[in-house]
């Protein structure tokens, strides 16, 4: 597995950074709107914000005083890819073992 598919895992193994990865599908927000939604403040949604942003799950732009953040475009691609080659590996085991048993 990949350093960045290990950091993506990682960072969304906390239930809170999943939730704003959940609120973030609705589209871009700024940490206030985040906090609103999240039961922990706004100190705590911006340290969640930078491991989302570090894994390569988030990526934030400032408009005038406030920063967006949103969902960036590839950034769940590489867990998708992961999750994938487990369920091939599976179900080629599966293929093994009926396979086998049919003889």
């Amino acid at each position: 597995m990949s350093n960045q598919a290990y950091a993506a895992l990682d960072a969304l193994g906390d239930p809170t950074r999943r939730r704003i990865v959940e609120v973030l599908r609705d589209g871009p927000q700024a940490v206030g709107a985040l906090a609103e939604a999240l039961p922990v403040g706004r100190p705590a949604v911006s340290k969640h914000l930078k491991v989302l942003e570090g894994a390569g799950l988030v990526e934030h732009r400032s408009v005038g005083t406030r920063n967006l953040y949103a969902l960036a475009p590839d950034g769940l691609d590489v867990v998708q890819r992961w999750l994938v080659a487990q369920w091939d590996t599976a179900l080629g085991a599966f293929a093994e073992h009926v396979e086998r048993n049919r003889r």
